[in-house]
């Protein structure tokens, strides 16, 4: 039990440590702050079916396909990653920390993200239909859940266990699905 608990402090001992690297960027930054606040922009849910209906239209055979299998992932995703926060009840650092964050959060819990459960999910969907653009996806993804960061609403480990739910979620559907 004693490992367990001296790698759970040490994990969360570098997470803060990276967080806090995050934030000095930003303040050493200005332009960082708004630049990280329109990537989080992009990480919002109304985005992703309007950004679905979008391809579906323009791109009936696989835009459709596309579509109906991120709905199906998005289905599975959002409740899963609210019953985990509710379940691991992870603070906020804004909350934790003697730090005041740039955005104001929905909620009190930040593991996982959402937003990068979201992005994630939308990236790995995307390069499945559309290989082509999958490192475009993944890196936009990425800099949504980077951009949390930045704003002080998530730990780094916050993105990476929000990036996990989203990936698997959208396995999970690609395996269902059978495509």
């Amino acid at each position: 039990m004693g490992r367990v608990m001296l790698s759970i402090q040490t994990i969360t001992t570098f997470d803060t440590s990276l967080f806090y690297w995050f934030q000095n960027r930003r303040q050493m930054h200005a332009g960082i702050t708004t630049l990280s606040r329109n990537i989080s922009r992009l990480g919002d849910g109304a985005v992703y079916p309007f950004l679905g209906g979008l391809i579906a239209l323009f791109e009936p055979l696989d835009g459709v396909s596309f579509l109906h299998l991120g709905l199906l992932a998005f289905a599975i995703e959002l409740p899963l990653y609210l019953i985990l926060k509710h379940i691991i009840r992870r603070d906020r650092p804004c909350q934790r920390l003697d730090l005041k964050s740039v955005v104001t959060p929905l909620d009190k819990f930040g593991c996982p993200s959402g937003h990068a459960a979201a992005a994630f999910v939308f990236a790995s969907v995307m390069a499945h239909v559309y290989p082509s653009v999958a490192l475009l996806a993944y890196v936009v993804a990425i800099l949504i859940g980077t951009s949390r960061v930045v704003l002080g609403v998530h730990y780094p480990a916050d993105i990476v266990a929000g990036a996990v739910v989203g990936i698997v979620c959208a396995k999970l559907c690609i395996g269902l699905v059978g495509g």
